[in-house]
């Protein structure tokens, strides 16, 4: 047996089992906190990552936009594999000199590490197989290098600073918590004087959401006084709308305190 990596969560223990691999890893049955913390992990200097998974705990870890476009961030770097693997076996890091059990507590989390050559030798031989047999797992969300770049391609560097300070300020972004992606693209919008058309044309072209999806999403924000809209006339056709903030309690530079009012308001 190797020494038991002990650390504050998972994300310690992957982290330092993905330091001490020499050679790729496998990474089979994570659960969706596994997943995050293995997104979170990932960097240029850690070796290439196949991931089996079950598609529920896929789909519950990337509906945090934030999981969801690192992991297309790590994938477009060739750093990740992602396919899907519903069997279920114990959560394990399957590299080739070593296999690591990752058990969790309440306060700690652990990875219980083997490197004895026959059980190592017949979990690789297994889990080879599992991944030639899986299905590739389409995440269906933007790397978020693209994103931002494209954002301030299209809409201004101004903006796509904004963006990426409220992304920071956000612990996830997902629907159920009130701010998520098309949400948090117009509220910098709004925040930069935008247009309704440019922002949703954008986020549909990069493939956040259609344009139909921005549309609701701002009517909902202007039922909740989060933001409003100007009528910006053009010379053919119906006028454009320029998104503005729609609350004095906005006009703030502090961040935490913006997505925090901006989020209270949304869910009220």
């Amino acid at each position: 047996m190797k020494q038991t990596v002990v650390g504050q969560s998972v994300a310690d223990v992957l982290e330092r089992v993905l330091d001490a691999a020499d050679d790729g890893v496998v990474v089979v049955a994570p659960d969706p906190e596994t997943v995050e913390g293995l997104v979170r992990v990932l960097g240029e200097e850690s070796p290439s990552v196949r991931l089996l998974a079950d598609t529920g705990a896929l789909k519950a870890a990337t509906a945090d936009f934030l999981v969801a476009g690192r992991a297309a961030n790590h994938v477009e770097q060739g750093i990740l594999e992602i396919r899907r693997y519903d069997e279920g076996t114990n959560a394990l890091l399957v590299s080739g000199s070593s296999v690591t059990a990752v058990v969790r507590g309440d306060d700690h989390a652990a990875g219980l590490t083997t490197n004895d050559e026959a059980f190592v030798a017949d979990a690789n031989g297994r889990f080879t197989d599992a991944w030639a047999d899986a299905e590739a797992y389409d995440l269906r969300t933007p790397p978020l290098t693209r994103v931002r770049d494209t954002l301030e391609a299209e809409l201004g560097e101004s903006t796509a600073e904004d963006f990426d300070a409220v992304l920071s300020a956000l612990d996830t972004v997902r629907g159920d918590t009130g701010l998520d992606e098309v949400t948090v693209s117009l509220l910098v919008a709004a925040r930069n004087g935008d247009l309704l058309y440019d922002i949703s044309r954008w986020g549909e072209d990069v493939g956040i959401a259609s344009k139909a999806t921005f549309s609701r999403t701002k009517t909902r924000m202007e039922e909740s006084d989060v933001i409003e809209t100007e009528k910006v006339p053009i010379d053919v056709g119906r006028p454009r709308l320029r998104l503005q903030l729609g609350d004095d309690r906005l006009n703030i530079e502090d961040e935490g305190e913006f997505v925090r009012t901006a989020r209270s308001m949304l869910t009220a």
